[in-house]
Parts: structure tokens; sequence; C-alpha cells
């Protein structure tokens, strides 16, 4: 029976943070900010990135709620416009806007190197952008959150939520270590087809979070 809840708990706790952490549209920017540094240094940028991610995350997956409450916001308030603030951030993966914008971001990192005269591998990407808001953006803490309140007196469903972070950030790892050769392998024709394809489904997924919140606010 607590196998049944851990699994219903991952399936959709999964999709959900695959999509809001988006491991496809953070390797090519990961690829571009450290292809001017040695592979040990891009090594230690991946580790360090997800572990600083990791500690965050994990940090609002349990205190989230409570900070909410000493705030004075509702779950069905959060949840709502956590879903709303997810349908943005699907639509800009749908239309590409995401991806310019991490570009941008990942442009101005690397000239502000060189404007120092720092050679890029002196330079550690691993807290920003890499780590927040690149993984720990807007969007994973949202899901974060809102899954662990779902889940809330359930510690299998939790312990399912959890699970799913692991593996999720567990995949950008290696994605982030095995940035430049699968940068060649998938192509940014390819990278761009998944994260459009992410962004459909983190949309549906961010819709049902909006019914939620507006149907438990006035149902009770």
């Amino acid at each position: 029976m607590s196998f049944d809840l851990f699994l219903t708990a991952f399936i959709p706790a999964f999709a959900t943070l695959l999509v809001a952490i988006d491991p496809p549209g953070c390797v090519p920017i990961f690829a571009s900010l450290t292809s001017q540094t040695s592979r040990a240094h891009q090594k230690v940028m991946a580790i360090r990135s997800v572990m600083i991610a990791t500690f965050l995350l994990i940090a609002f997956a349990f205190v989230g709620n409570p900070l909410l409450g000493a705030l004075g916001i509702s779950m069905d308030a959060f949840r709502t416009a956590g879903g709303i603030l997810l349908f943005m951030i699907a639509l800009d993966m749908v239309f590409e806007k995401r991806t310019e914008r991490r570009e941008h971001r990942a442009e101005k990192v690397a000239k502000e190197a060189e404007d120092k005269h720092h050679p890029m591998e002196e330079e550690d990407i691993s807290v920003f952008p890499m780590a927040m808001p690149m993984l720990a953006g807007p969007g994973s803490i949202a899901s974060i959150v809102l899954l662990m309140t779902q889940s809330q007196g359930n510690w299998a469903a939790q312990a399912g939520v959890l699970a799913a972070l692991l593996t999720v950030l567990a995949i950008t790892l290696v994605g982030l270590i095995a940035a430049g050769p699968l940068l060649k392998i998938m192509g940014k024709t390819v990278s761009a087809v998944i994260s459009r394809l992410l962004g459909v489904i983190l949309a549906a997924l961010a819709a049902q979070f909006v019914f939620d919140g507006i149907k438990h606010a006035f149902m009770g």
C-alpha cells in the first residue's frame, strides 16, 4: 500500500520537476558557459551547481509551507499563483523565450568575466547563474512546495516527491557532466524540440494546479 502511494506521488512529481528544471534546456547553456574551461573545471562546476540546487530545493520542500503560513498566504492562493507562473514558463519554453533568456544570461556572465580580465576557468558559475535561477528557479521552487504540500501528512507520498526531485537532479548532473559531448550528439535542433515538448506537458500540469487551487478555494 505504501509503495502504491509512493509510486502515485513519484510519477506526477517526476514529470512536473523534469519540465520545471528542464535539463535539456540547461545543458546547452552550461556547455556555452564552460566551453573555454578545462574538463576538470567543468565537472566541478556541474557537481557544485547540482549540489547547491539540491540544498535549496530540499530546504523549500520542508520550510516552504510553514513560510507561507507565517506570511498569511493560503495554499490555495499559492497553488493558483504557482500554476499561473508555471504556465508562463511553459509558454516561454514552447516559444523558446526561456532559452533565449538563459542564453542572454550566460552571455552576460561571460562578458563580465572578460571585462574583469579573468579567464573563464577562474569563474565560478555554480551559484549564479546555474544553481539559481536556472536549476532552482521560481518554477522549480513553486513546484516542489506545491507537490510537498499536496502530499502533506503522508510520508510515503512525500518520499515519492523527494525521490522524484533527486532523480531529476541526478539526470541533470549526468547531463551537465556530459554537456560538451551530449550537445554535439543532440544538436540545437533536437534540444529545442525536447524543450518545446516538455513545455506543452508543463502547461497542462500548470493548468491543473490552477483548477485545483480555484476549486478548493471556493469549495473548501
